[in-house]
């Protein structure tokens, strides 16, 4: 029984992982219609560096996803706290209200938000994308940091209160250390969900100004060149490289 769940485990990694592992290799193939035996070369990963489209949409996508991980990691953060520690009518509604976001198909979204942001004369464009993303972020923000605080005792800011600690000092040296790998989490579940998200960057982007996951699929609809997978494995190895880095030093999984 062991052996057969290790053997699926396994066909279930290389099912997940072939896929991403073929574009990388084709990533180095000099052929751009991807000739075997292979021709390793660098060619496309030079071609990318003249791609100034490709690389302002990148630096399109970094920017949104890093405002809207600051503003959705405050704003969530917040929130969980108050969840956590207030009592109030209407709290139960508004908990629940956080998981329609994520349940709700992307697509529906991303239309209500369009024709919201005309309605209200916010338009389209960068600053109407973080305004999507943070709406999109906020919910996992909330109950990522919600569920590390399900573990926090009350009674060590009380301790701090007690021993002369101001409110401030409770919440530095206290609260935020322990709630530090939730919020951590948190913003990497916001950062992703950002930098990855199409549909909503889709319907908000305007002529010129676009995201990555805007840029590859208008890139792929005119004729698909193997600078994406350039672009795509230099992402992948920055992305694994954090998560690899953030994981071991917070050790989320634990000790074992």
């Amino acid at each position: 029984m062991a052996t057969a769940s290790r053997i699926y485990l396994g066909l279930v990694l290389v099912f997940l992982y072939a896929p991403i592992a073929v574009m990388a290799v084709m990533s180095f193939n000099d052929s751009q219609f991807y000739a075997l035996p292979i021709k390793w070369s660098l060619r496309w990963y030079a071609d990318l560096a003249g791609n100034q489209r490709l690389i302002d949409a990148g630096m399109n996508s970094i920017l949104v996803a890093v405002i809207t991980t600051v503003i959705a990691g405050v704003l969530g953060t917040a929130a969980a706290i108050a969840f956590f520690r207030y009592t109030f009518r209407g709290k139960r509604l508004l908990q629940g209200l956080l998981f329609p976001p994520i349940a709700i198909p992307w697509l529906i979204t991303g239309t209500a938000m369009l024709l919201f942001f005309f309605w209200t004369g916010i338009g389209r464009g960068l600053h109407a994308m973080v305004l999507g993303h943070v709406a999109l972020a906020l919910p996992y923000v909330i109950i990522v940091v919600g569920a590390r605080l399900q573990a926090f005792d009350p009674d060590l800011e009380a301790a701090a209160r007690s021993l002369g600690a101001n409110p401030w000092q409770v919440v530095r040296y206290v609260t935020l250390p322990f709630l530090a790998p939730g919020v951590i989490a948190a913003a990497l579940f916001a950062f992703a969900v950002s930098f990855d998200q199409f549909v909503i960057s889709y319907f908000l982007a305007v002529p010129g100004v676009s995201t990555l996951p805007v840029e590859i699929y208008t890139s792929i609809r005119k004729g698909f060149t193997p600078e994406i997978n350039a672009i795509s494995t230099i992402v992948i190895v920055a992305s694994m490289t954090l998560l690899v880095g953030v994981s071991r030093f917070y050790r989320f999984g634990g000790d074992r």
